[in-house]
């Protein structure tokens, strides 16, 4: 039955978009379903970080189902910022995400990996915002985001022409972190997970936290909140354990694990 899995691999949370014979397209439930397993990502002390994939190898997810999202759109049956938890705007979720894009990341599906921290892209992934050809715009948070984190002149030919990209061209416009074989996808993303759950928890958590809330702030109040940030991390009890790990030369056990 289609829908969103949330699997869990010990720390890592492993949320799936599955729908594959409709290339993982997003029914109206999906959309509930996926800012429901972000939630519970957040909420779950035993998750230390989330793999974001679709199902098959020919999507990683192709937009809003035609048959069903965009007419209730258009007819106004229903509001878009119904979305915003699967698009994670305005969201609390303080642990890394990392997409594994297995595939096309089209519409919908290209606005979802903007909200992801870390992006592979399998060497036959696709990418595209296709909205101003069907009369509608990528407004889930793309018109907010995509300026913000690639260069303006890339990220405005993608949305005004709609043209699709290649895996390698995402690279090139800073879209994805690394292009990987498709057979090494998945192992590649788990390996960045487990990397990063190597890391103190805390202070992953305060860099996102500080990422969100600092970007948009004048520049001396931003310095003066990324201090108090900092000043939270440096007096926090992983930074401690940390220091005295580094003295001794042995790997740390960062109270935040758990």
């Amino acid at each position: 039955m289609a829908g969103i899995r949330l699997e869990r691999h010990g720390a890592i949370g492993l949320i799936t978009i599955d729908r594959p014979e409709k290339l993982n397209a997003m029914t109206l439930a999906m959309y509930d379903e996926l800012g429901a397993a972000f939630a519970e990502v957040r909420d779950d002390a035993g998750i230390g970080v989330a793999v974001l994939t679709g199902e098959g190898d020919r999507a990683f997810c192709v937009g809003a189902d035609l048959g069903e999202s965009i007419p209730a759109l258009t007819e106004e049956r229903f509001d878009i910022s119904e979305w915003d938890a699967a698009h994670q705007k305005h969201s609390t979720l303080e642990k890394p995400v990392i997409a594994a894009i297995n595939g096309l990341a089209l519409g919908a599906g290209f606005e979802i990996m903007l909200s992801t921290d870390i992006r592979l892209a399998a060497s036959h992934a696709g990418f595209g915002l296709p909205e101003t050809g069907v009369g509608v715009v990528p407004a889930g948070g793309t018109l907010v985001r995509l300026v913000r984190q690639i260069p303006y002149a890339f990220a405005m030919d993608l949305m005004l022409r709609g043209e699709r990209i290649d895996a390698d061209t995402a690279l090139r416009y800073g879209l994805v972190n690394r292009v990987v074989p498709a057979a090494d996808l998945r192992d590649e993303a788990f390996r960045v997970a487990e990397h990063l759950l190597a890391k103190s928890r805390t202070a992953v958590a305060t860099v996102k936290r500080a990422v969100r809330a600092l970007q948009d702030l004048p520049e001396d109040e931003a310095f003066r909140l990324e201090a108090e940030l900092g000043q939270r991390a440096f007096a926090s009890p992983d930074a401690r354990e940390g220091l005295d790990a580094f003295a001794a030369r042995r790997p740390p056990v960062f109270p935040s694990h758990g």
